[in-house]
């Protein structure tokens, strides 16, 4: 590293500061902090071998479609607070909150793991004004409603009925074989998913790497039996027309959308839904019949109970009017008296 210094003194004071730096950890080697983003970004990406297919798709589209063609030739030290704020903003003219979000987290780990490679000492990403993300509101069916929607799927209603009763992801229903359903305990062993990153076919891991078992209803049996009978374990338990893995856009293409139409032109309280709404439905209908939070998080493969209030806060509101039912009970019980 060459420098001009007009005195001595002022190269000693510059050691000094160097020294000062790196005593507490703040020093960065300026040739490192001079490697252009697109390095890091790659050296970043092949790093993350601890995300799911569909995890990793999506983060190699968000830098390739927005992050290195933006920050790809800057050097890590050039890169700005104030400039990163700015592209979020124009970002949010054209694309939704959470699609922003997402590919500012891209780059947020990129210039993270620059932080702990010593080629930075602080993210310039951190801090930066995120649009909010609007709750979307969630189209509960009722028992009758689901039954509706079965028929018009005709001969696939059963994949209707499976998703409203178990609240499995599409992934997890289309990965199930036959081996996994154990009908005298009325349990679906959940412990493979399919994704389709770009359209391409990737076994793996439920969401959140957890294994779980999933009660279903009686009324699934006999459905759940005509498709397994005849079949080996290792067959899949909803396949498609060729034999493989059931494609979610096919159904919803081909058969689901058209009978969500039919529906809501038969019940205007009939709500537009994808078939992973399904999934929604089947925590309000666990919900409506006394499961706790607990439960809920359970089945549905949540992480955390947190995890379902937050998504689910909605269908918990009765439990408040039952919390200030049974505390008058108990007041009225103990001779309180009424102010």
């Amino acid at each position: 590293m060459k420098r001009g210094f007009r005195t001595k003194r002022d190269a000693e004071l510059f050691l000094a500061t160097v020294d000062l730096s790196q005593a507490r950890g703040e020093w960065v080697d300026p040739t490192k902090s001079r490697t252009p983003v697109s390095v890091v970004a790659e050296e970043w990406f092949r790093a993350q071998v601890q995300v799911k297919p569909t995890t990793r798709s999506g983060y190699r589209f968000h830098l390739d479609k927005y992050v290195l063609p933006k920050w790809g030739q800057y050097s890590l030290v050039n890169v700005r607070h104030g400039e990163v704020q700015a592209w979020v903003g124009e970002l949010s003219e054209r694309l939704g909150p959470s699609m922003v979000r997402q590919i500012h987290l891209v780059l947020a780990g990129v210039l993270r793991y620059a932080i702990r490679d010593g080629r930075l000492i602080t993210n310039p990403s951190d801090g930066i004004q995120l649009p909010r993300l609007a709750k979307r509101e969630h189209g509960y069916l009722t028992h009758a409603q689901v039954r509706m929607l079965a028929t018009e799927c005709g001969t696939q209603a059963v994949v209707v009925l499976f998703l409203a009763y178990t609240g499995l992801r599409w992934g997890e229903m289309a990965g199930l074989k036959v081996g996994r359903i154990n009908f005298e305990r009325r349990r679906v062993d959940v412990a493979q998913a399919v994704s389709e990153p770009r359209g391409v076919i990737v076994w793996g891991t439920p969401k959140n790497h957890e294994r779980r078992s999933v009660p279903f209803p009686d009324l699934l049996s006999s459905g759940l039996e005509q498709r397994c009978a005849g079949r080996d374990a290792d067959d899949l338990v909803f396949a498609g027309a060729d034999g493989g893995v059931f494609r979610a856009g096919n159904f919803r293409n081909r058969i689901f959308n058209a009978a969500v139409a039919r529906c809501m032109e038969q019940d205007q309280t009939f709500p537009r839904l994808t078939p992973h709404d399904l999934r929604h439905t089947a925590a309000s209908l666990a919900v409506s019949a006394g499961a706790n939070v607990k439960s809920v998080q359970r089945m549905l493969g949540h992480a955390s109970a947190a995890m379902t209030l937050d998504v689910y806060a909605d269908l918990f509101d009765d439990d408040l009017d039952a919390v200030a039912v049974a505390l008058n009970a108990g007041a009225s019980h103990s001779g309180a008296v009424k102010i």
